[in-house]
């Protein structure tokens, strides 16, 4: 056996028991993420070989550097709002270098251990712009649920759905069937069948009965003919001053939410594990990550709640669950790309739909509106900015005031 497995298994106590165990949940993980990582990419404006490529280098480069044993990294609905939006104005070669720049802010910050001070953001001001992003990420899964088939639609929130208004009579019955199909296998699999892939499943299921009825509902082939799974070949992203200025305030807010959710990803995990994580660790895992992701042309990357907490729930024992769910989706990406064409749309927004229902924070309102009317109120300024102008206004501003009303209550 090689020398340096030999080191690894004595120092870590690792053995082909944990190994099965690991195996077995990155291979769970993996069939998660892949139809997720799919949709994600559709929904942020990007096609959707960008989300296999940001899985398979998030998922392998923040297991194998992150401050976390149990973290799943990779693309997360919480990107959608930003990735679509840095799309629009600055074209996919705008979000690269802004990922590019973000990856540098992200691994300075974990350089001069300013982790600690990401934890300390307020539980009202993350519960605001979380749940501010869910309902941005409903509303831009409308179009493909309802099989409105429009190209180019606006990212702020109230023109979307003045246009979705004013396009009703395009409405197709068969995409909100399956739609309503895809959510309905999932709820059912979520009460009954709690082990099994529902993603995975439903999705399947709805490809098979779009294929074999001749259903006329979009799908990811029909939208994107030419796509193709193709690792480029690595390349710092093209900028000229000009534009490094525009994207700046994109790298800072791509920065920031990585950040964000990797940590709170990470404390999750924690809690569901009695273990402990390393900060400035993780936002050095998370620079290295986006870092790589960019000069490959993926999409940026963070650490994923729902695929951390699936990953800990089938039993992963070590970082090497995570390592194998990326290269599990790098395998199954290259051997079934062929057959993900035939994935409706409606479907995938389905998919999304569940996303953002789990990113809410319901329960959290209502909460803070019985203990704390001055956190509620925050949460509530910090959830409508979010919505109507930007993740970063809403930050600053939510929390700005909360630091104000806790300095009034002293």
């Amino acid at each position: 056996m090689n020398t340096a497995l030999i080191t690894f298994y004595k120092k870590y106590g690792y053995n082909q028991n944990i190994f099965y165990q690991d195996l077995i949940a990155g291979l769970t993980v993996g069939i998660v993420a892949l139809p997720l990582s799919i949709a994600i990419a559709i929904a942020s404006g990007a096609s959707p070989d960008k989300g296999i490529i940001t899985a398979v280098i998030g998922g392998f480069f923040i297991s194998f550097f992150g401050g976390s044993k149990f973290q799943i990294g990779g693309p997360t609905g919480a990107f959608i709002v930003v990735v679509y939006s840095v799309i629009s104005k600055h074209g996919y070669d705008g979000l690269l270098l802004a990922t590019f720049l973000a990856s540098f802010i992200l691994f300075f910050c974990g350089l001069f251990k300013l982790g600690k001070l990401i934890e300390h953001v307020p539980h009202s001001v993350i519960m605001g712009f979380t749940s501010g992003i869910s309902i941005i990420l409903f509303t831009s899964q409308v179009k493909d649920f309802l099989g409105i088939n429009l190209d180019q639609l606006p990212a702020d929130f109230y023109h979307r759905w003045f246009i979705y208004f004013h396009n009703l009579n395009l409405i197709k019955a068969s995409s909100i069937v399956i739609g309503v199909l895809t959510l309905a296998i999932i709820l059912l699999q979520r009460k009954y069948f709690k082990k099994l892939p529902g993603f995975l499943i439903a999705l399947g299921i709805c490809t098979l009965v779009v294929y074999f009825f001749k259903l006329p509902v979009d799908t990811i082939g029909g939208k994107y003919p030419n796509m193709d799974i193709a690792f480029e070949a690595p390349s710092i992203p093209a900028w000229s001053t000009d534009k490094l200025i525009h994207v700046i305030p994109s790298a800072f807010t791509i920065a920031f939410l990585a950040g964000i959710e990797s940590l709170l990803c990470a404390v999750m995990a924690d809690k569901m594990t009695g273990k402990k994580h390393d900060p400035n660790q993780e936002l050095v895992a998370q620079g290295i990550s986006n870092f790589a992701s960019s000069i490959f042309a993926g999409m940026p990357v963070t650490g994923a709640l729902a695929r951390t907490a699936t990953n800990i729930d089938a039993g992963a024992k070590s970082p090497v669950a995570g390592i194998i769910q990326s290269f599990f989706i790098l395998f199954f990406g290259f051997i079934a790309f062929d057959l993900i064409k035939f994935i409706p749309l409606a479907s995938l927004a389905a998919v999304l739909f569940m996303v953002a229902y789990n990113m809410s924070e319901i329960k959290g309102f209502v909460l803070a509106l019985n203990n704390s009317k001055s956190e509620f109120f925050v949460s509530i300024v910090t959830f409508l900015l979010t919505i109507f102008y930007s993740i970063l206004i809403a930050v600053v501003v939510g929390l700005v005031l909360y630091f104000l009303l806790l300095k009034l209550k002293k």
